[in-house]
């Protein structure tokens, strides 16, 4: 299938935004989240999240779904692109509502933007789950497999940009959860 890669991040991405959940629950309940957790949860959401499935989305799925007659400019592939947008614009007021926690330990502005974040993205995969990878794979059956391979190789070269193995954000998500459970 050409978007199995794209699903296999998604399940990745569930599994963070469930030690996300945690990490909500845990500042609600007056826990104090260390700083190294909240930094693993940025750069998931920052590093794997944006740049490696974002781009590997932008820079190959979509230049596919165009190539055999999908608008880009309407549908669904400007909804996903408006809708990464605002990921990465999430993304950034976690990244700030970080800062003020560690230094102040002021947690609203950052339970509500990792809430607001959580609620995005499981809209977002859902689409794309149910519907955009749907049509991408009747839309690119005959070309599944280049797409497949395009998508590994995008992943590898942004991986490798960003200094990571491609195993690093596996094991980030699962201690992530490990780490959390201790607190």
């Amino acid at each position: 299938m050409s978007t199995e890669s794209l699903r296999k991040d998604h399940d990745l991405i569930k599994k963070v935004l469930k030690a996300m959940a945690l990490t909500v629950k845990l500042l609600e309940d007056g826990r104090q989240i260390p700083e190294p957790i909240l930094d693993q949860v940025i750069d998931f959401t920052h590093n794997f999240t944006d740049v490696c499935h974002h781009t590997k989305e932008e820079e190959v799925l979509f230049p596919a779904l165009e190539s055999a007659g999908m608008p880009a400019k309407m549908g669904p592939i400007a909804v996903m692109l408006m809708e990464h947008k605002r990921s990465r614009e999430i993304a950034n007021v976690i990244r700030t509502e970080t800062k003020r926690y560690l230094d102040c330990g002021d947690k609203a502005g950052l339970i509500s933007s990792m809430k607001e974040y959580m609620q995005h993205l499981t809209e977002h995969m859902w689409k794309e789950d149910n519907r955009l990878f749907v049509m991408a794979e009747m839309r690119l059956a005959r070309i599944a497999s280049k797409v497949a391979a395009e998508l590994d190789k995008t992943e590898k070269n942004q991986l490798e940009e960003i200094g990571h193995e491609p195993d690093h954000y596996v094991r980030l998500a699962s201690s992530l959860d490990t780490m959390l459970k201790k607190i």
